[in-house]
This record gives structure tokens, C-alpha cells and sequence, in this order.
């Protein structure tokens, strides 16, 4: 697995066919699918298989596997490095749930298909049906990788913002008066200069999700993964949009009091450095014609003006 997974593509001298690529995958994934079914039923009940058909089934599974990561090494690298780590990780899903089948089976005694066999069984089916449908090009594909960091970081957003209206003590919900005699600690409360900081942290917590909704609308109406420099351009803004969930966490759990604001302000410029970077890549790829100009320019105003804001508020912590 730690080859499969570490192991690069390599460049086939042959044109690539994305639509003989997409069914030869597809089909590697079905087989791997009914050699699972296949070694759960003869696990099932007794009598055990004999050591000729244990060999067999072995072999099958084996051969199965191998099948989907030489497929897989016939994507080129020149197609995405995003889409090559979303397929890449959607096989790597298919080996380990082979994986954890194989060793239920070896760890189980052989009396009747127990719970724990069903299970694997049907997290090996629910991995390859899911591999089947993964983005087919790497404009799909960074629309995916962008919909998942924005659905983190509006989690986290939405955490921050339940702290806040809280009131005062934003462990209430977790600390109980009697049971861990806490809540009259001041450091599970923010002081005045620290709710102060808070109001602009928050302002580049929504500049971030705000960030990352345009991106991905201009991705998913203007992208395209037609020639190589468009398929590097998203892959770009697919790398660094990475960066701003868990930059987005760190301030965010910096902010919880005790506070230590000049660690704030340190995971804000961090956070700040990486909204800007989107923002720029953003304006000179091929996803945003003149049209859209006007709210990268906006966000990037709103970056800046917030971070004015907590370099003020921290001044006398440098």
C-alpha cells in the first residue's frame, strides 16, 4: 500500500484516451468489488476453503488490486495533480477496505458471516462505488477540493460564532458549575481588549469562506482543463486554497480565551498571506475574466482592512 500510495504516475508514450482511461478504471473497480463478495462467501460457513482455493482466492484479490494501481499509473501527470490525488486517494480507500476484509476474515472463527464480515464486505462495495464516481477531469476536481475546504471552514466559522454568542464565557456549553467549579476562572473568559480583537479575526474568518464561495463559482463557471496551462492554473489555486482551512483553524483556536494576542496576530498574517495569495492566483488564471475583477478586489481590500485593524489592536504586544 505505502508504494501504491507514495509511488508517481508515469508518462505512457501512448496519447492519453480519457474515455478508455475512465471504463478501464470503472472496470478494475467492479472486479475488485465481486472479488470481495467472492472471498466473503467462501469465508461465510464452514467448511474453511481448501489451501488450493484459499491460494485462488488469494491470487484473485491480489490480481484484482494490482489491476486498479496499473490503471491508475496510466494517468499521466500532465492531467492534474489534483485529480491524480483525488483518483489516487479514492484507490487507496478500495485497498484498505480489501485490507481490513482480509484481516476480519483471518481474525474471526469460522462459524457463521459475523457482523464485522458484513461490514467490511460493504465498506469494500461503498469504496468502489464511490471511486467510480470521482471527478473526471481536473476542472471537476478542483470544484471538489474547493467544496470540501469551504465546507470546513464554514464549520469552523459557525463554531466561532456559537462561542461568541455564548456571551461571556464560551465554554459554557461544555463546563458545568458544579462538576468542574471552572467558570469562575478568568481564563475561560476574553477581557475587553480581547473581544475587541475578536471583531476583525472574524472579519477574515468570513473573508476566508467569502474567498472561497467566489473561487469556487468562477472555477465551476469558467474553468477549464483543456490545455496545460489551465489544468497547472487550477492546480495552483487548488494547493494554496488548501492552506486556508487549516490556517483558519489555527486562529480560530487562538482565539479562545486565555488569549495570547500576539499569537493571534501571528495566525491572522499567516491567514491573511494565504487569502491574499488565492486572491492573486485567482485574478491571473484563465477562471477570471475582467467581469469578475471587482470582488477579488473588494476581498482583498477586506484582508488588508482587518488585518490594519489587529496589527492596531496588537501593537504593544511586539
Amino acid at each position: 500500500l505505502s508504494a501504491f500510495t507514495e509511488g508517481e504516475p508515469g508518462e505512457g508514450h501512448e496519447p492519453f484516451e480519457p474515455p478508455r482511461f475512465w471504463d478501464a478504471l470503472g472496470q478494475t473497480f467492479k472486479a475488485t468489488s465481486q472479488e470481495a463478495t467472492k472471498l466473503s462467501l467462501a469465508f461465510s460457513r464452514p467448511p474453511l476453503p481448501s489451501a488450493e482455493d484459499c491460494q485462488k482466492l488469494s491470487e484473485d484479490v491480489q490480481n484484482a488490486i494490482l489491476a486498479v494501481a496499473t490503471v491508475y499509473y496510466s494517468l499521466p501527470k500532465g492531467q492534474g495533480t489534483t485529480l491524480r490525488k483525488i483518483v489516487r486517494d479514492a484507490i487507496t480507500e478500495v485497498v484498505e477496505g480489501m485490507i481490513q476484509l482480509t484481516e476480519t476474515i483471518l481474525n474471526t472463527p469460522l462459524q457463521s458471516l459475523c457482523q464485522e464480515q458484513l461490514i467490511s464486505t460493504g465498506g469494500v462495495w461503498e469504496a468502489c462505488e464511490q471511486a467510480s464516481s470521482v471527478p473526471r477531469d481536473n476542472q471537476a476536481a478542483v470544484v471538489s477540493a474547493l467544496a470540501a475546504c469551504l465546507a470546513v471552514v464554514k464549520d469552523a466559522l459557525e463554531e466561532m460564532e456559537h462561542a461568541l454568542v455564548e456571551g461571556q464565557d464560551p465554554y459554557s456549553d461544555i463546563m458545568e458549575d458544579d462538576e468542574l467549579g471552572f467558570r469562575g476562572n478568568r481564563d475561560t473568559y476574553w477581557s475587553e481588549a480581547d473581544r475587541k480583537l475578536l471583531g476583525p479575526c472574524m472579519g477574515l474568518m468570513k473573508a476566508s469562506k467569502a474567498c472561497l464561495k467566489k473561487v469556487l463559482g468562477v472555477v465551476k463557471a469558467y474553468g477549464k482543463a483543456d490545455s496545460s496551462e489551465q489544468i497547472a492554473q487550477l492546480d495552483d489555486l487548488a494547493d494554496i486554497a488548501n492552506e486556508i482551512s487549516p490556517s483558519v483553524d489555527e486562529l480560530a483556536l487562538s482565539m479562545y480565551p486565555p488569549m495570547n494576542q500576539l499569537a493571534v496576530r501571528l495566525n491572522a498574517a499567516k491567514l491573511a498571506s494565504v487569502l491574499k495569495k488565492v486572491l492573486e492566483i485567482t485574478k491571473i488564471s484563465h477562471v477570471c475574466p475582467p467581469s469578475e475583477e471587482g470582488w477579488v478586489q473588494f476581498l482583498t481590500g477586506a484582508v488588508n482592512h482587518n488585518m490594519d485593524k489587529i496589527k492596531n489592536f496588537t501593537q504593544g504586544e511586539l
